[in-house]
């Protein structure tokens, strides 16, 4: 047996073929053996392809370490390909002399020719001969070792992820419990198939150790992470736990009116769990009825929240200027996908910042926010829906496909670190009487009263309104002031979160800009170098309007900046808007992929030797 500090693993098959659940099994075991853990499922937009067809082909990636991984790996140490075309479409993550093990069963000469391969040899065709191939009869070995179960063939033939997991297992010295404990809990009302699944693990296993089919078995210690407990979690499933706390420091109920859409439905799901926590959820019947009901629960003094992806936002963008307009709180989350239109929808992309900054009509400003990591959208959301009820004013939270569907190990917090919220709740009127708009002078935001209190009685609307009163109102001087009331609110944010900090030195010859969930691959691409002995630094962005202080004084100290984002140069050309003193170079990717650490690399160390004009 070998130790090794780190290795990445990639299951690939049909839709079908449960290459989902058998990651997430992996995963979870590889966690709770202390491992350090990224994540990365990539399935196909279309409910079921064509088995065998390229369309059809669904992976999960995990990059397990026994230091901090921050990244689901560039290129893959192991390739579990259920079929002739998961291995064609994953030979490009292969890293020179990867491990790959196949279905032998599913390699007759139709499904190779199914697949689009020119010959009869596809590891050959692929250049990978000489790689170390395993050719495991993963349907055959499940179904004699289940056939004394009495399941039916399409039954049996479900099995086969559980044998190639346990094969998998073996490789890497990991116990099988966790996965046992897991089958017969999700099976408890079907026990047969329960010990079908564990019957098909447990041969995997015992296949592979018996049959000596790896030269060299592996083992990946533990990482030594901050003692603490610690679960796994999704970015989607952070999010609405982010949401959750919030709501608990607020003492406002929440309220989630959502419309289903990929990549975003997980959190509506989640927060529809927790009726224990007083969590109230509409699944409502498109996405302009998503918002308006989180804005009236909002009116009613619950925390509105909505989720959507891009699609929804354009749909949503005039009850958000109603929202702006009314001076509520409401977190709107957009877990972004590749788009325009219908797009990529199960791909990621973030180009959806220009419709969260400006895709409203008029003058309408509100709080955008970009979470960085699977375990980090917790913070963001809490600090989103915080900022959203202390400033009375809707906050649009950018996730993305990435770090909603990956997940990671999550220390789970003590509420006890988190800061209390507090809401400008009114419920009776002050002396003098109620004024809607009357504001607070620091964070300028309205009071909000609760319907129902005495005396505080009173209309919104999506009208222009009185400074004060609130009344309605077409006077010119008055929406001027009102115009800049609003856009003075939203900047003043900046004075109530933190400064903006550099990781690396203060100073240097590159610095590497990014936002939201690209974080991973750039904090490791600038690790590397730094390794290296180059000077290079990374600044990430999760405030995005307002901007936080002390960006300006961070850009000067660098000779050139580069800005890496997963669009076409839309956070890069909002910084030359704010600050157009300084040179901005670009590295974008529109693929539906995140980066890859390799590429950065490369693209940042050309950027280093390119002398400067």
């Amino acid at each position: 047996m070998q130790q090794t500090n780190d290795v990445v693993i990639r299951f690939s098959g049909d839709s079908g073929d449960g290459m989902q659940l058998t990651g997430t099994l992996f995963s979870d075991t590889s966690a709770l053996g202390g491992n350090s853990i990224a994540t990365f499922p990539d399935f196909p937009a279309e409910i079921r392809a064509p088995q065998g067809t390229l369309a059809g082909v669904s992976g999960f990636q995990v990059h397990i370490g026994s230091e901090k991984v921050l990244t689901s790996g560039d290129y893959c140490d192991l390739l579990v390909a259920m079929n002739p075309v998961s291995l064609l479409a994953n030979r490009k993550w292969l890293k020179k002399g990867a491990t790959v093990i196949v279905d032998a069963d599913d390699f007759t000469e139709a499904s190779v020719q199914k697949a689009g391969f020119k010959t009869l040899d596809p590891f050959a065709e692929l250049g990978i001969a000489d790689y170390n191939i395993v050719r495991a009869p993963i349907s055959s070995m499940t179904k004699e070792a289940l056939v004394n179960t009495g399941l039916d063939p399409k039954a049996v033939h479900k099995c086969k992820n559980m044998f190639a997991l346990g094969i998998c297992y073996c490789l890497y010295d990991m116990p099988l419990e966790h996965t046992e404990n897991y089958l017969q809990k999700k099976f408890a009302k079907k026990p047969a198939v329960a010990e079908a699944n564990i019957l098909a693990l447990k041969a995997g296993y015992n296949y592979a150790s018996n049959t000596h089919i790896f030269a060299t078995t592996y083992q990946v210690p533990a990482a030594k992470l901050p003692k603490g407990t610690y679960r796994t979690i999704s970015g989607n499933g952070a999010t609405a736990w982010g949401l959750m706390a919030a709501s608990e420091k607020s003492g406002r109920p929440l309220f989630c009116g959502s419309y289903p859409i990929t990549p975003a439905t997980a959190i509506l799901e989640e927060l529809a769990k927790r009726k224990d926590l007083g969590v109230k959820t509409l699944q409502v019947e498109d996405e302009i009825a998503g918002i308006c009901t989180a804005i009236g629960a909002s009116f009613a003094g619950n925390l509105g929240v909505t989720t959507t992806s891009g699609p929804g936002l354009s749909l949503k963008s005039e009850a958000l200027g109603l929202a702006v307009m009314t001076e509520l709180p409401l977190v709107l989350v957009d877990v972004q996908r590749g788009g325009p239109s219908t797009g990529l929808p199960t791909k990621t992309e973030q180009a959806d910042l220009y419709q969260a900054l400006w895709g409203r009509n008029g003058e309408c400003p509100l709080v955008v926010m970009a979470a960085s990591t699977p375990s980090g959208c917790f913070d963001a959301a809490f600090q989103a829906a915080k900022i959203a009820m202390e400033h009375m004013t809707p906050v649009v939270l950018l996730s993305d496909g990435y770090i909603a569907n990956g997940s990671e190990a999550w220390k789970i917090p003590s509420m006890s670190q988190y800061p209390e919220i507090h809401p400008p709740v009114v419920t009776e009127a002050p002396d003098g009487g109620f004024m809607p708009y009357k504001r607070d002078a620091e964070r300028l935001a309205r009071m909000w009263a609760l319907p129902g209190s005495p005396g505080c009685e009173h209309r919104l609307g999506g009208l222009e309104k009185l400074d004060g009163k609130g009344s309605l109102s077409h006077d010119p001087l008055n929406h001027q002031k009102m115009v800049d009331l609003r856009a003075a609110k939203v900047e003043r944010v900046a004075d109530y979160i933190p400064e903006q900090e550099v990781y690396g030195d203060k100073s240097g010859d590159l610095l590497v800009v990014g936002w939201g969930g690209t974080y991973g691959q750039l904090r490791t691409a600038v690790d590397q170098l730094r390794a290296e002995g180059k000077k290079v630094s990374h600044c990430h962005f999760t405030y995005i309007n307002p901007l936080p202080k002390g960006v300006e004084k961070i850009f000067s100290k660098f000779k050139k900046i580069v800005v890496c984002e997963l669009n076409m140069g839309q956070f890069a050309n909002y910084l030359r808007m704010r600050f157009q003193q300084f040179t901005y170079l670009q590295h974008n990717k529109v693929q539906g992929l995140p980066f890859t650490v390799v590429e950065l690399t490369d693209h940042f160390r050309a950027l280093l030797e390119k002398p400067e004009k």
